[in-house]
């Protein structure tokens, strides 16, 4: 199992602005890890019907390439 404190969060948007940030990320051989607690309510049955924000999280390893990619995108 992956050890949740070998990652980051590095981002908090919506779906549109998650989307371009993770083929970003992917250009540069980054694998994110997206958490959409909004999605995760949804399919267990206590979700809303307005999506929310996702958050994007990175292994620390790869966090300063990561955050420039962040600052670019802004």
């Amino acid at each position: 199992m992956t050890d949740p404190e070998k990652f980051i969060k590095i981002f908090t948007g919506n779906t549109i602005e998650i989307l371009a940030l993770r083929n970003e990320l992917q250009k540069k051989e980054i694998v994110p890890i997206i958490k959409d607690d909004s999605e995760s309510d949804r399919l267990s049955g206590f979700g809303v019907v307005v999506p929310g924000l996702q958050e994007v999280f990175v292994h620390k390893d790869e966090l300063d390439v990561a955050i420039r990619m962040v600052e670019s995108l802004k």
